[in-house]
């Protein structure tokens, strides 16, 4: 059995319309499962829906009260006919909302969320629903086309933009879950994860690198080949470099989607030495560091 639409609702059984009206409307503030998408919630709603179509509506209150209908709308007399200008009043809200300016009400709760709907209903839009990408670094510096495998086996495909960044979400427009009523369908949220790389990081809109170097390079200078993301180039390194020394290439970091400005690639030097060192290397550091000693720890 049905509970008591006026306990259901916290009034009492002499409450005004407009009291009714104002309890209810409360209630939908805290429960519309678009607003607290609990399962308790959700079933509190179902009942609070329920006994607003029964005291809700002047006629089918008036039935109630005169025990003519129970606490869900069934009929409690024998007597009782779905016949004539009454019965149709009373059967109206079983099946469908009660107001015909049921839209006008929802829109004072949901903002632009209440829609005139069928038979004076309301529409509520579907929600938005939530997915999570992994793109490799170079897909996300570069951009890429990729697709979503959804739960029910469905597939969204996607546009990764260029220059995308780990933790940023993707919003697909009217790709979530439908719409009640003819609202509109909610949208796809996905979050961009990032995976990383062996060569690269990223630090805004630069990339950094790290690139060993041998130690007649450091001191003598010269080219060596260095990637980005873009491919490998010819980096220019100046004589007496030093290890962990920074070297800048300009325009070879991402580009901002934003901005259109790209930023610059980071290459910081490592010194290597060989792995054996014979004794030519040996005799020739000895003898030039009688004669050139320096301390770089001063």
């Amino acid at each position: 059995m049905a509970d008591d639409p006026y306990q259901v609702l916290g009034v009492t059984h002499t409450a005004t319309d407009d009291q009714i009206r104002k309890a209810y409307l409360k209630l939908v503030k805290e429960l519309h499962p678009d607003v607290n998408p609990s399962k308790v919630a959700e079933e509190r709603f179902k009942k609070v829906t329920a006994a607003h179509d029964i005291v809700g509506d002047p006629e089918r209150r008036r039935q109630y009260d005169t025990g003519e209908i129970d606490a869900s709308g069934e009929p409690r007399r024998s007597t009782w006919r779905p016949q004539g200008a009454g019965a149709g009043a009373g059967a109206r809200g079983r099946g469908g909302p009660i107001f015909e300016d049921f839209g006008d009400m929802f829109s004072d709760i949901f903002s632009g969320g209440g829609r005139g709907g069928p038979r004076g209903g309301f529409s509520v839009p579907g929600r938005d629903v939530r997915y999570t990408l992994e793109v490799d670094f170079l897909e996300a510096v570069q951009g890429a086309k990729k697709r979503v495998t959804l739960p029910d086996n469905g597939v969204l495909d996607l546009t990764v933009p260029e220059g995308v960044t780990d933790g940023q979400v993707l919003r697909l427009r009217g790709r979530g879950e439908p719409g009640a009523a003819g609202g509109e369908a909610g949208d796809a949220l996905v979050e961009i994860r990032v995976r990383g790389h062996r060569d690269f990081r990223r630090q805004g809109d630069d990339i950094l690198v790290e690139v060993p170097i041998t130690i007649d390079e450091a001191v003598l200078g010269g080219k060596v080949e260095v990637p980005t993301v873009g491919g490998r180039v010819q980096l220019t390194i100046p004589k007496g470099t030093s290890s962990a020394q920074v070297l800048r290439l300009k325009g070879k970091g991402v580009r901002n989607a934003t901005t259109g400005a790209t930023g610059d690639e980071l290459v910081t030097v490592r010194i290597v030495l060989p792995d054996e060192i014979d004794e030519g290397l040996s005799y020739f550091l000895s003898e030039w560091r009688q004669k050139h000693k320096y301390d770089p720890r001063k």
